[in-house]
C-alpha cells in the first residue's frame, strides 16, 4: 500500500520532487519535495483510494473506534470520506477556538468518553496533529490515535507524539515516497544521496533556512 499510495500521490502533483530547484517552506527551510494533499480532493479515485486505506488502517489498528475526528483543515475531508465508510460519527478539530459564538474549537458531537481517531493529512514534526488529539483528550474523548496520509519520517514526531501516549499509523512516508520515484523517473539516480543528506539533516534537525 505505500508505494501505491505514493505512485498515486506523486501521479497527480500531491507530492512533488524537485531535487535541482528546491521549494522554500513555510519555515524558510529550503526542501526538495513539496506535499500538498489538498490536491487529492480533485481526484476521486485517488481519494477514493486514501479513504479506503485510511479506513483499513483503523479497523487494523483502532478496531474500537466509535468516531472521526478531522484536523482543520486538510484532515477534513479525508475524515468526512472515512467516517461515511465506516459509517461512524465525524467532528474536526480547529487550529485555534472561534472568537465568536460559543467559542468551539471541536465541532461536531462532544460525546464524553467516546472512543476517538484522528485523521491527517501529513506528519512532518507532529506539532498540529498533537495540538488536535490533545484538545479531543481535555474535550472528553477516548483518542485512540492517529491515521494520516503521509509522514516525513521523522524522529520528532514519532518522539512527540508517543511522548504524549499516542500513537500513529500512515499510508505512506517519505522512504517509500523516494523509491516510487525512481521507479517512475520522477527522480534521476544520481540525486538519491543529495535526497538522503537533507532527510538525514532534516531529522537531525540541522537543516537552515
Amino acid at each position: 500500500m505505500r508505494r501505491e499510495i505514493a505512485r498515486q500521490l506523486l501521479s497527480i502533483g500531491a507530492v512533488e520532487l524537485r531535487p535541482q530547484q528546491p521549494f522554500t517552506w513555510a519555515s524558510g527551510v529550503k526542501s526538495p519535495i513539496y506535499c500538498d494533499n489538498r490536491l487529492t480532493m480533485s481526484y476521486p479515485n485517488v481519494r477514493k483510494e486514501i479513504a479506503k486505506g485510511l479506513s483499513e488502517l483503523i479497523h487494523q489498528h483502532y478496531p474500537e473506534c466509535e468516531a472521526v475526528a478531522g484536523t482543520a483543515t486538510a484532515g477534513i475531508p479525508h475524515a468526512a470520506w472515512v467516517s461515511d465508510l465506516l459509517d461512524l460519527p465525524m467532528v474536526y478539530v480547529r487550529s485555534k477556538a472561534k472568537e465568536h459564538g460559543q467559542g468551539n474549537m471541536i465541532e461536531g458531537k462532544v460525546v464524553a468518553g467516546q472512543k476517538v481517531v484522528v485523521v491527517e493529512d501529513l506528519i512532518s514534526k507532529g506539532g498540529s496533529v498533537l495540538q488536535a488529539a490533545v484538545a479531543l483528550q481535555e474535550a472528553g474523548f477516548d483518542v485512540l490515535g492517529i491515521a494520516a496520509i503521509f509522514t516525513y519520517d521523522l524522529p520528532q514526531s514519532i518522539d512527540a507524539i508517543t511522548g504524549a501516549g499516542f500513537t500513529f499509523h500512515t499510508l505512506t512516508d517519505f522512504p517509500s515516497l523516494v523509491e516510487e520515484a525512481i521507479q517512475t523517473n520522477a527522480i534521476r539516480q544520481e540525486d538519491l544521496p543529495m535526497l538522503a543528506d537533507w532527510h538525514e539533516n532534516l531529522k537531525a534537525g540541522t537543516l537552515k533556512s
